[in-house]
């Protein structure tokens, strides 16, 4: 049976969720040549509300595109961690934006935490690179993408003058996380 590997990406709406899944998606893909899938869903509200992205990776053809069996999930917001921390299987990841999810979600699962969106706001200067924190931290705790793939589907994606900014977030959401397990 082909293997794959599920993550879920869930905060407010308007934060980059969704396109760090299209990222990471893009990485899996179209940079390392494995099979990927990108699927989302958005609260009733969408601007605010919770949002997710899942993204699965195989190394053949992927049956069910949505995820069942999440093997690593990311929650920026109280709520998202509330709604979407559920199905991590036993032994996974979850990570949180410790400044915002403050009632952790129990489970037979691994929790890191993080400041993400401080880090963007005080060590970038910019809160919307806080998906690209994120994703970086999230490849660097998966191991599911190379770190120069995502890096490179992350520079595929952004506008030229914004090239070093992301390239900062990446990286700092990378070696932050890695110096936290």
């Amino acid at each position: 049976m082909a293997q794959r590997y599920e993550i879920r990406f869930s905060g407010a709406g308007g934060q980059g969720l969704i396109t760090a899944g299209i990222i990471l998606a893009e990485a899996a893909s179209i940079v390392e040549g494995k099979h990927a899938v990108q699927s989302q869903s958005y609260g009733p509200e969408a601007r605010g509300g919770a949002s997710k992205s899942e993204v699965i990776i195989g190394d053949g053809p992927i049956d069910y595109p949505k995820a069942t069996v999440v093997d690593a999930c990311l929650a920026m917001t109280q709520e998202s961690a509330d709604k979407y921390a559920n199905g991590i299987k036993s032994g996974g990841l979850l990570l949180l934006d410790e400044d915002f999810v403050k009632n952790e979600p129990q489970g037979d699962f691994k929790i890191i935490k993080m400041p993400i969106m401080r880090t963007a706001k005080d060590e970038i200067g910019r809160e919307i690179v806080a998906n690209v924190v994120a994703l970086g931290a999230m490849i660097a705790l998966t191991d599911v993408v190379s770190r120069e793939a995502g890096l490179k589907a992350v520079l595929s994606r952004v506008p030229e003058a914004f090239l070093e900014l992301n390239e900062k977030a990446y990286n700092l959401g990378f070696e932050k996380v890695k110096a936290l397990i």
